[in-house]
């Protein structure tokens, strides 16, 4: 529309170059029923002033946004029409248009704080992880440390307190020394100084062993021997062993069997006499006078059928431990540290060896003690059972088939029946004296009577003996182990407790052995009269060896390395009667030389070669036997020890020849 004339110059509908000059602003209100004054008035107020206008208005019976929007300054007037219903349809489709991209940017949004969470939260843990990697770290590294400074005063306090007991036997065998050259014309004098530093030395030697021993676990060079063996020879020889050290203290020493379905076992006999004996003597060593001692070995539930469960418990009466030193009972180089402990003697090694050789051969101990009423050690072991262990054949040759057990404790009769189970033999078992000799009396037959000391008198034991046919032995258990059966009871032995079928076996032998069948003592082994050759590299230990043999009436002949033993036995293969090897020497050594004596040794003849050496573990001893000796002596050399073991292999080489 033309401003100034207010002349459409084009039609309301179509794009054409089409003139609508007849019509004007007047047609236009009339055309679309414009009546409103106020409308009309604003319309001509705006054509005036140049502006833009915009009002409602229905155009063809439709609510309608009117405008009339200047162009080139004024001049020109847009002027047309939009319906209210489109522009709220466009701005439907805005507003979801733009509710569409604020959810877009939103969800945008909160996925970038969701991803820079989850980044956050990865990172965080892992600063977490590397701060508790490095706390664990720093705590190893201080628990590493404190072990370290605990181990270097521990092993700082075991040398002061090895300088103590190391220069108490030395003084002593300095001392004693001494007085010997000043007393030398007093045999008496002489022989009781040379018993005192004999002792003193044995004592230094413990010692010594006790470091080593500590040294070779710690290294991890121990290895388990494991060779079959008996219970009953295990307790047999502890007992040899803790019974006269108890007894010296005025101590009880008590030794209990229950619940062992087997006595002959496989495993390292050795190591666990050493268990026993380093738990039974510090038991003696730290009870007082007239204490209580006991020694248990206890049969449990079997978990495989190859295997004995047994549970070695050793308590005692004595001073007792402080729960502080229980913590570190098995911590090497450590001792209690009271008035009364501190007299007794030790490395602080023992406990320590007992703990490793328990592991290694995988049971378990464990420690209960309180201070002033005693302790207890619990040693869990499972050891492999030995097949074919019942010697069904004794009994046979000795026509025992029915044996009768007389014993008032329900307990003790049900191991003994366990034990003898494996035998073949029939037990008949009584609660009493009386009930023995009503069964006997009533037509009972048997060939071989067990009976348990506390359960009746002399003269009623010497009615069960007169009850018995005359040949049957009576076979007494006695848990004090008296050495002689009462006087008047023919074919009566006692038999000490904890019982063992092998120790019944053995003291049958000895009951029915004729007296000029009892063996010789080994001591009565003598060398007088024997030839050594002696390959030993020192020359003090050479000239001990050929002193000490010579008061044995023997002849020694040294020499100082493994090559000229070879050389020299060469020269006279029959000249000696046995040959001690020392094993580290120069030139050659011990095994070396053995490995090669026993190769020019002619068919049929074998000298008996003796290892004699400070190599004193179980190990030495087999790689000595794996190299051809015949025996094995550790120094310092034990005459007693050396005699049996030429005793020994002589009578093995007469046997063979």
């Amino acid at each position: 529309m033309d401003a100034e004339s207010q002349r459409f110059v084009l039609k309301p509908k179509g794009m054409g170059q089409r003139s609508a000059g007849h019509l004007n602003l007047e047609d236009f209100y009339r055309a679309n029923s414009i009546v409103d004054r106020a409308i009309q008035e604003e319309v001509g107020e705006c054509l005036e002033t140049g502006r833009n206008v915009l009002f409602y208005h229905d155009i063809r019976d439709v609510r309608a946004l009117n405008y009339m929007w200047p162009v080139n300054g004024g001049t020109v007037y847009l002027v047309g029409y939009v319906p209210v219903q489109a522009i709220q349809q466009e701005g439907r489709a805005v507003s979801q248009s733009i509710l569409i991209v604020v959810a877009t940017m939103l969800t945008a949004f909160f996925l970038c704080i969701l991803l820079y969470y989850l980044n956050w939260r990865q990172q965080e843990k892992l600063r977490r992880e590397q701060e508790a990697e490095r706390r664990l770290h720093n705590q190893q590294l201080a628990e590493a440390l404190r072990a370290a400074q605990i181990a270097s005063q521990s092993k700082t306090m075991f040398l002061s307190n090895m300088s103590h007991d190391i220069r108490t036997p030395m003084n002593a065998v300095l001392g004693f020394t001494s007085l010997l050259a000043t007393e030398a014309e007093n045999p008496a004098k002489v022989r009781e100084y040379t018993k005192k530093i004999t002792a003193s030395g044995q004592h230094l030697l413990s010692l010594i062993n006790d470091i080593l021993d500590v040294s070779k676990i710690e290294s991890g060079k121990v290895v388990l021997n494991l060779e079959p063996f008996s219970l009953s020879q295990v307790v047999s020889s502890v007992d040899a062993i803790i019974q006269p050290m108890a007894k010296a203290r005025g101590q009880a020493f008590h030794v209990e069997a229950s619940g062992l379905r087997h006595e002959y076992l496989v495993g390292d006999e050795t190591r666990l006499n050493q268990i026993l004996i380093n738990l039974l003597s510090n038991a003696v060593k730290y009870t007082p006078e007239g204490g209580q001692i006991w020694l248990r070995i206890l049969g449990l539930k079997q978990r495989s059928s190859q295997y004995e469960h047994l549970r070695i418990e050793v308590e005692d009466t004595g001073y007792g431990m402080t729960p502080e030193y229980l913590e570190k009972l098995f911590d090497a180089f450590t001792r209690a540290e009271n008035s009364t402990t501190n007299k007794v003697q030790g490395t602080g090694l023992g406990m320590a060896i007992t703990k490793s050789i328990v592991e290694l051969m995988g049971g378990t101990i464990q420690v209960e003690s309180q201070v002033d009423k005693g302790t207890r050690f619990q040693v869990d072991l499972e050891l492999r059972i030995l097949e074919e262990q019942a010697d069904r054949q004794f009994w046979a040759r000795r026509e025992i088939r029915q044996v009768l057990l007389v014993d008032g404790d329900p307990q003790s009769r049900e191991n003994i029946l366990s034990l003898m189970e494996d035998t073949g033999l029939q037990l008949q078992t009584a609660g009493s004296l009386q009930e023995a000799l009503l069964w006997l009396r009533g037509g009972g037959s048997c060939q071989l009577a067990l009976l348990d000391s506390g359960a009746g008198s002399i003269p009623e034991v010497r009615q069960l003996r007169e009850a018995l046919p005359g040949g049957a032995p009576l076979v007494l258990l006695d848990e004090e182990g008296a050495a002689e059966a009462p006087s008047g009871l023919e074919h009566t032995a006692v038999l000490p407790k904890p019982f063992f079928a092998s120790a019944l076996r053995e003291k049958l032998k000895e009951l029915w052995a004729q007296p000029q069948e009892e063996p010789e003592p080994e001591k009565a082994g003598s060398l007088r009269g024997l030839r050594f050759l002696a390959a030993e590299d020192n020359e003090i230990n050479g000239e001990i060896l050929q002193e000490l043999l010579e008061i044995e009436g023997a002849s020694c002949e040294i020499v100082v390395n493994g090559r000229l033993a070879v050389e020299r036995f060469q020269q006279e293969p029959e000249a000696f009667d046995a040959i001690l090897m020392d094993v580290q020497m120069p030139v050659m050594n011990g095994h070396e030389a053995a490995k090669a004596i026993r190769a020019l040794e002619a068919p049929g003849k074998r000298v008996p070669i003796i290892a004699m050496t400070a190599n004193a573990f179980a190990e030495d001893e087999k790689a000595a036997l794996n190299a051809g000796m015949d025996a094995h002596v550790p120094k310092p050399l034990d005459m007693e020890l050396l005699r049996r073991a030429v005793g020994q292999c002589t009578r093995r080489r007469d046997e063979r020849q």
